[in-house]
């Protein structure tokens, strides 16, 4: 027999990690590859029901918030009726919304506090036709751009003034 020109020499591998020592000792078997089959299936079986399990708290919850805010405009709105059974109450308000006072009181309301404007002279009336130049289109949208970007409340851009309320009365009767 003829001899080998080389031996063969055994090495032995080293082992780097726990990981690779620990995927070396899985062993497969049938039962956990249909163990296995059985978990996915049971996967794909439950997450539609528990997709609609999620989907049906949120909109309990949803629900419930609905609920929690209107019960709030119910309170308010009772606390408002409370009040209006308030005999106090109900003159304050004739008093500011109505402008009523109490026998013997004296109520003054500045009807027009802004100043008059400048009169202007009247021009003299002349017999015949004038033609007046001016640009519809562009009044229209300097009247359109200004009231769309300005911050004056609508009281102010009408020129009307806004309701100023009644001075306080004087406790004692009259002024």
């Amino acid at each position: 027999m003829a001899t080998p020109r080389s031996r063969r020499v055994p090495v032995k591998m080293e082992s780097t990690t726990e990981t690779g020592r620990w995927l070396r000792g899985i062993h497969f078997s049938g039962f956990s590859l249909v163990m296995m089959g059985l978990l996915i299936l049971a996967v794909v079986i439950l997450a539609p029901t528990l997709q609609g399990y999620v989907q049906q708290r949120q909109q309990i919850a949803d629900q419930q918030q609905a609920v929690d805010q209107l019960t709030a405009q119910v309170n308010t709105l009772k606390s408002e009726r409370a009040r209006w059974n308030d005999p106090s109450y109900i003159r304050a308000q004739a008093r500011d919304r109505l402008y009523y006072v109490m026998p013997g009181e004296v109520s003054y309301l500045v009807i027009d506090d802004r100043k008059p404007a400048a009169k202007k002279p009247d021009a003299p009336v002349s017999s015949k036709l004038q033609k007046t130049e001016s640009d519809w289109l562009d009044s229209l949208f300097g009247s359109f751009m200004g009231a769309g970007l300005s911050t004056a409340s609508p009281a102010q851009l009408s020129g009307t003034p806004a309701p100023t309320p009644t001075p306080t009365p004087t406790p004692g009767g009259k002024q």
